[in-house]
């Protein structure tokens, strides 16, 4: 049934397992969250789906999988594995011929989970600030400052991280990401206080790791629940539609699929009937 499923092209004596170290030797290595791919990796590794033979592995086996995760994790987790595991084995079929057909082809995904619509309060927004203090040689107090540079320009925390003094024009009010999420540079229009921000701190000089771990140090010094450093990015977007253009506002935070954009746009209703009069 194997043979019949995956053809004779494939790689008998290879697992899924060897796959994926193959994937995270030569593909992941490249990518900017090569990071969090090979901690997927390794968690499948640890997974009895890695051992399974290419040849004698089929959809069953991924089934198997995925409601196996499914008891342990959110389906948006396994949804993320999903697309790892899946890309991995395009790549396996297209440039090494590993195999001829993706087992997951024809599988059912774990539903993607409702859209997030956090937004931050201005209270919130004080509470934080005043939790990270403005010592801006400690790195706590770094993060509150990106945590509101974030709501001013719309940037992710890893393009906050990655954002170099050199790259930065105060005077025409722009910054440059050289790398972003979708592998393109962008300029980043900056406002008045994002400007502010800038000359208050210097530079933020931090790791995306740090910004996440210290923001949630932060947020446990405040009674501030369900709250994460990237509903920064709804919030600055929200408030960004006010101001700008879909074209404009689309392109200053980096976003190419118009649809993705709805997600983050989470005016209430009661904002958008004040605009109606």
């Amino acid at each position: 049934e194997a043979e019949l499923y995956n053809g004779a092209a494939t790689v008998a004596d290879k697992t899924l397992g060897q796959l994926l170290e193959r994937y995270a030797r030569e593909v992941s290595v490249k990518k900017r969250g090569h990071k969090w791919e090979n901690d997927r990796i390794n968690l499948f590794q640890r997974d009895p789906v890695s051992k399974i033979k290419l040849a004698a592995l089929g959809p069953s086996d991924l089934a198997e999988w995925r409601d196996r995760r499914l008891k342990v994790v959110a389906p948006g987790s396994v949804r993320r594995e999903w697309n790892l595991l899946n890309h991995a084995i395009n790549v396996a079929i297209r440039e090494w011929e590993w195999l001829q057909k993706n087992p997951l082809k024809n599988l059912t995904r774990p539903a993607p989970p409702p859209s997030r619509d956090r937004r931050i309060s201005p209270e919130e927004i004080d509470e934080i600030l005043y939790a990270a203090g403005t010592d801006y040689k400690n790195k706590i107090s770094r993060v509150g400052a990106a945590f509101l540079f974030a709501i001013e320009t719309g940037m992710r925390a890893g393009e906050i991280a990655g954002l170099q003094p050199e790259n930065v024009d105060l005077d025409h009010k722009v910054a440059h990401l050289t790398r972003t999420k979708n592998g393109t540079a962008r300029d980043v229009p900056l406002s008045a206080k994002a400007v502010s921000i800038l000359k208050e701190v210097g530079e933020f000089n931090l790791t995306t790791e740090q910004i996440s771990s210290l923001f949630r140090k932060i947020k446990g010094r405040t009674l501030i629940k369900d709250l994460t450093f990237h509903d920064t990015r709804h919030e600055a977007i929200t408030r960004l539609s006010k101001k700008l253009d879909v074209l404009d506002l689309a392109r200053m935070v980096g976003i190419q699929d118009l649809k993705i954009l709805m997600v983050y746009y989470n005016a209430t209703a009661s904002e958008i009937a004040e605009r109606l009069d």
